[in-house]
């Protein structure tokens, strides 16, 4: 286990990670009263949810199942950052890249804002660079670095932001392929998307903007690594203890499924569909998927499942030995 975390949402350093368990609750009783809730996040992350979840009696498990790790050549990041006034976007993801984005312009003595603004104030031909962002979490970690948000999804996925490409008023031309790898601006800077992602990102959104007929540059901010849930928290899920988890990313899903397998009497509470889609495909079972990607959101779907709790299907595996549910 890692001396020192990083946590994957923020990418900020964490003191070193021991045992787990869960904090005592703030409320006697509540709605989540005899509930156990799994939040596989930093604890920095997994804070303000655990927070809303014990204040309704909710017993709560915090454990990290990712941790971001740096990519080892920044040099195409670096190239990209340096040269924002050459794209007409920049599109945001992950809150992760983010903060790579903000160490990339650290590396020039610059800040975000001050290279953001550069591109805005017509440092060069092609420059009017926007920036979208794929949900609150990612708008309000962009504005807290000094940086314009002029789009948004509507639904936290990337197909979401697609659909908000798709309502923009002006669209590109279409042109030659893309390239998916960042060399050098095009000459029609007009189409050029600068897209920072973990290396596990799926090409959705890259295909998508492709498809629309804007000329994505594809470069890897971060890295996704796996990290080891804590001993408390793999006994608890082992004995049926938990009785829900919350999973925020495909990336903590799989590692959830591969670190402690697959329960079927363990309800989940998906941050969004792609979410709930790679849950699914590890045998990971969804009760709810949160109607945005926000604490609030998460707290409530995690009250619905707990309101109405379903019966595994009849072709689950047998009952975790030791879980006391029917």
């Amino acid at each position: 286990m890692p001396g020192r975390l990083r946590d994957p949402q923020r990418g900020r350093a964490l003191p070193p990670a021991g045992p787990a368990p869960a904090a005592a609750n703030t409320a006697t009783s509540g709605p989540l009263t005899g509930t156990t809730v799994l939040l596989p996040r930093s604890p920095e992350r997994a804070a303000p949810l655990a927070a809303r979840l014990r204040a309704q009696g909710a017993t709560v498990l915090v454990s990290p199942a990712i941790e971001r790790a740096p990519i080892e050549d920044t040099a195409a990041m670096d190239a990209a950052v340096a040269d924002l006034a050459g794209f007409a976007w920049v599109v945001v993801t992950s809150v992760n890249a983010i903060d790579e984005l903000i160490a990339s312009a650290a590396r020039r003595g610059r800040t975000l804002a001050e290279l953001s603004g550069r591109a805005r104030t017509g440092a060069r031909a092609g420059s009017g660079t926007r920036w979208a962002a794929v949900g609150p979490a990612t708008r309000r970690a962009l504005e807290a670095a000094g940086v314009h948000v002029d789009l948004e999804a509507g639904v936290n996925s990337a197909r979401g932001l697609l659909a908000a490409f798709d309502a923009l008023t002006e669209a590109p031309d279409h042109g030659p392929e893309a390239r998916t790898t960042f060399d050098h601006p095009a000459a029609d800077a007009t189409r050029d998307v600068l897209l920072p992602q973990g290396d596990l990102a799926k090409p959705t959104m890259a295909d998508g903007l492709r498809d629309r007929g804007w000329v994505p540059h594809v470069v890897t901010a971060y890295r996704t690594v796996a990290h080891t849930l804590s001993p408390e928290v793999a006994d608890a899920w082992r004995a049926g203890e938990v009785d829900v988890v919350v999973l925020t990313s495909g990336s903590v899903a799989r590692e959830v499924a591969t670190q402690l397998g697959a329960d079927p009497h363990v309800a989940g509470v998906a941050i969004g569909e792609p979410t709930a889609e790679a849950a699914h495909a590890v045998g990971l079972r969804i009760d709810a998927v949160a109607a945005q990607a926000t604490d609030d959101s998460l707290a409530e779907a995690v009250l619905r499942v707990a309101a109405h709790p379903s019966e595994p299907r009849p072709d689950d595996s047998s009952p975790t030995e030791g879980r006391n549910h029917p």
